[in-house]
């Protein structure tokens, strides 16, 4: 049988979780599973039951053309979600936009509410439901008319009166992101509006309904000068809202998660940094009545927080040393539950003591699991099938100039030894506050081991997971620091038996195609360098960005001596090593003017190079036909610089037409 990382194809239909969701009462288990759409050419998600006890297989509860996501338990068992498929029960079910379902423990799923411009999140406690829907300013008996006459009429046109305007890969507006709650025993059909003006406070919020169904505490975006914000927690109990936590210079964010009892409310508070001093998170537990809040124990960035069924601890999921375990945090002390190699997600509490939760690693992709109380992981039945990899993980150690000790992830191809040294990729991450300690689908290590070549993937200055001094060590001095931790980590790995010194090429995306571009013009010792989505003319970069106010807050602004100290373009005329340049035009975190023009830089100097463009992609190549055509480019583009001993895998001539 062919490894998934040998076939291309095969590798990008290969089904993988995406979230996970515990029934209250700790009996149903449920996954949302993304897998390949029938022609191929996207990906659908469906909901998947997991059995929780022995004997049993995972079964699929929901089949859709459509899809179906956001999955959230009621108090009594009951399963939400949203999806665009249509409703049965009506001969015209409106516009294809997400509503919301529920599917009964036994039965057939029926739809609850309905949105014109589609309902996109949902969470429910104590008998209420409540969920975000996209809404158009103005009344909301004629929305659905004024949304039909703007498409009549061709408009597409969006006014705005402050910042932001756009995020990642979508435009913010015309509509707004409100909250509507249904209380207690309420149609959710008929959910109360309780944002009807919020502007742009809402957008990407995070929220929770309180476990008598009364209140709904969520994050809200408040401007305040010159194009910055911050962000505060609020209370919305029947038309008021109150203020639960609001600093200046600081962000209360999500997730946020209410304690069983009601009492307390946990988020992630994160200053917002300066030109001295970088970003730091903690652990926020705000009391609800009150509003007095402290800090938790515990000097980590969280990724997730659940509570602890019984007490005021909580589980939190942050980086630590290249993994990503489950902690216990009091106000005073931190446990690590956890004690592998494990990434986890997707936190859910069962009344037993025990946590549900997903697992994943450097070496496998995501998968369901029970931790027990004494931190022991118990593999549960999996809706994907396990992944064979066609290599070995080890990880590489070193010491930067400071006196630093730095470590990496290092992926070694099958058969590579001193006999047969492999060829390396040194791998940047991007971020820059992150780390290489879990699986990723879009930068997989494995699928390049498969074809000869080790992975480097080091956690150099400003990754998570190594306390707040690792990221101050290169906060507003990018490119300097970065380097000499890459080159460190780099020079470690390249003494190895296994590995060919001279055959070594660089990649990097975001962040790391910044790093990249960097690296290109400040050492020759690499035969190829691959840079996506990457940053090349700093001041550009800063005033076209969709978050100019945060990046404001490292570099200064626009025409900065830091900004212009730090740009990698100024280093154009020392680049003499090959490079592919990689971008989407629906990128607008680092938007296409970034890769435009470092094309035309690096045209114009006559460096050998190649622009791999995609129209309609974003940060990320997200449609599997650009993925197979971002990987078959990217091996294509190694093997012709780095010059290995093996031959290209199959390709599909779809990509490089002409040549």
């Amino acid at each position: 049988m062919t490894s998934i990382f040998q076939d291309l194809r095969s590798y990008v239909a290969h089904p993988r979780i995406v979230a996970l969701r515990l029934a209250p009462d700790g009996t149903r288990l449920v996954a949302v599973v993304q897998s390949l759409q029938p022609d191929g050419k996207s990906y659908g998600t469906a909901l998947w039951e997991i059995p929780t006890g022995p004997g049993a297989e995972p079964y699929r509860l929901t089949r859709s053309a459509k899809g179906e996501a956001g999955a959230e338990f009621t108090p009594g068992g009951e399963l939400l979600f949203v999806s665009r498929r249509p409703d049965p029960t009506e001969k015209d079910s409106g516009p294809e936009v997400p509503a919301l379902w529920v599917l009964p423990e036994r039965g057939e799923a029926r739809r609850l509410a309905t949105r014109p411009g589609g309902i996109n999140a949902v969470r429910a406690a104590g008998g209420a439901v409540a969920y975000l829907a996209q809404v158009l300013p103005g009344d909301l008996d004629t929305e659905a008319d004024r949304r039909k006459a703007r498409e009549e009429a061709g408009v597409t046109a969006i006014v705005h009166d402050g910042y932001p305007i756009r995020y990642w890969d979508h435009d913010l507006g015309p509509a707004q992101t409100r909250l509507f709650f249904a209380e207690p025993g309420t149609d959710p059909a008929e959910a109360r509006d309780l944002t009807p003006t919020p502007g742009r406070a809402l957008d990407e919020c995070s929220f929770a309904v309180t476990p008598d169904g009364a209140t709904v505490v969520t994050t809200w975006r408040v401007p305040t000068r010159e194009g910055h914000s911050r962000t505060e927690l609020v209370a919305l109990t029947g038309g008021e809202r109150r203020v639960l936590a609001a600093q200046d210079g600081y962000d209360f964010g999500g997730p946020v998660r209410i304690s069983p009892d009601g009492r307390y409310v946990a988020c992630v508070r994160e200053s917002h940094g300066s030109m001295d001093e970088a970003v730091y998170s903690d652990l926020w537990v705000i009391e609800l009545g009150t509003g007095e809040g402290r800090p938790y124990a515990g000097e980590f960035i969280p990724m997730d927080l659940a509570w602890v069924p019984g007490s005021h601890d909580l589980y939190v999921i942050a980086d630590h040393q290249g993994r990503r375990p489950i902690f216990r945090v009091t106000p005073d002390t931190v446990t690590r539950l956890t004690t592998d190699d494990g990434a986890y997600a997707e936190l859910n509490p069962a009344p037993d003591g025990s946590v549900y939760a997903l697992r994943g690693s450097v070496g496998s992709p995501a998968a369901p699991v029970r931790v027990t109380p004494d931190g022991a992981v118990e593999h549960l039945p999996s809706p994907a099938p396990a992944i064979d990899l066609p290599g070995t993980l080890t990880e590489v150690g070193a010491t930067a100039e400071d006196g630093t000790d730095l470590r990496a992830w290092l992926v070694l191809p099958e058969g590579a030894d001193a006999e047969n040294p492999a060829p390396l990729l040194l791998w940047i991450h991007g971020g820059p506050v992150s780390s290489w300690n879990d699986w990723s689908w879009r930068w997989n290590p494995w699928l390049m081991a498969a074809q000869g070549y080790a992975v480097l993937l080091p956690d150099p200055c400003m990754s998570s997971g190594y306390g707040r001094q690792m990221i101050q060590r290169g906060w507003g001095d990018w490119g300097p620091v970065t380097f000499g931790d890459l080159m460190a980590v780099t020079d470690a790995a390249v003494k190895l038996p296994e590995i060919d010194d001279q055959r070594v090429a660089a990649m990097g995306g975001s962040f790391g195609g910044y790093m990249a571009n960097w690296v290109a013009g400040h050492t020759d010792r690499f035969k190829a360098i691959v840079t996506h989505a990457s940053l090349w003319n700093l001041e550009q970069f800063a005033g076209t960005t969709d978050a100019s106010s945060y990046w404001e807050r490292e570099f200064g602004a626009v025409g900065s001596d830091r900004l212009r100290a730090l740009s990698p373009h100024h280093s154009l005329d020392r680049i003499r090593t090959p490079m592919l340049v990689i971008h989407g035009d629906k990128d607008y975190r680092v938007p296409i003017g970034e890769a435009l023009r470092l094309w035309w830089d690096l045209q114009r100097s006559e460096v050998e190079s190649r622009f791999l463009y995609f129209p309609d992609e974003n940060h990320w190549v997200l449609k599997p036909g650009n993925v197979i055509a971002w990987y078959e480019t990217v091996l294509t583009f190694l093997h012709r610089h780095v010059e290995p001993s093996f031959g290209l895998p199959e390709l599909s001539g779809l990509v490089d037409l002409g040549h």
